[in-house]
């Protein structure tokens, strides 16, 4: 059972505590897709009340987590290769278009943000990253987040945080599989090169080929999961 923290006491800061808790357990896989949300049994789980977990619900149902099902209830989302397919053309849409206006705005505090993230980075990667992969999925979100955090659309970032979860998502799938099949590191290096050298189109074109081989190897590993 989980325990919410004696701090967080008002209704709001609730909800997004359990939307939060929610969110990570669903992209981690701890809650399965396709399976039914039952209110009574989340209630004990997450140790909250009805109110803030309906709340909680709805949100993460907004942002394509979850389904509602009407009087039904809720279901986590279920997913598909062509759902796949379809988030990880508008992770691309929406990744690169951010990219090139980071890029373009970018000053020097942005410069060292990427650095130090893109450091932190190969500090993980210089070892077998399957043994410490808790921080290299952090380190590399951080990386990934830093190259477009110069983008001057927060409609922009809002909708990329999104998708790049759904994506995260599925790729949870498929980790060890990309790790084991790819240089990941050397992926991320050409992409650091290209955008500390503010050469655009090159940052872009290494970022599409990063997420579209980490969409193929997913897709190949869940069609393999959906026939057995």
């Amino acid at each position: 059972m989980s325990t919410v923290p004696t701090e967080i006491s008002s209704p709001r800061t609730l909800t997004s505590y359990i939307y939060g808790q929610l969110r990570e357990d669903i992209i981690q896989g701890k809650l399965a897709p396709d399976s039914k949300l039952k209110i009574e049994h989340l209630r004990n789980e997450y140790n909250v009340g009805a109110t803030p977990l309906r709340e909680a619900l709805s949100r993460l149902s907004s942002d394509g987590f979850v389904v509602a099902e009407g009087q039904r209830g809720f279901r986590v989302t279920p997913i598909s290769p062509e759902d796949l397919e379809d988030v990880t053309e508008l992770r691309v849409t929406l990744e690169l278009k951010a990219l090139r206006n980071s890029i373009q705005y970018g000053d020097s505090e942005w410069e060292s943000r990427v650095v130090a993230s893109y450091y932190q980075l190969t500090k993980v990667e210089e070892h077998d990253i399957a043994y410490d992969l808790d921080n290299w999925e952090q380190r590399n979100h951080d990386f990934h987040w830093a190259v477009i955090s110069a983008c001057t659309s927060k409609w922009l970032l809002h909708f990329y945080n999104i998708l790049y979860d759904q994506h995260k998502r599925y790729r949870n799938i498929s980790l060890n599989a990309n790790i084991k099949q790819r240089d990941i590191h050397a992926e991320h290096q050409r992409i650091y090169d290209a955008v500390i050298a503010r050469d655009i189109e090159k940052a872009c074109s290494e970022t599409e080929s990063h997420i579209r081989q980490t969409a193929e190897i997913t897709k190949q590993v869940l069609k393999e999961r959906l026939n057995t």
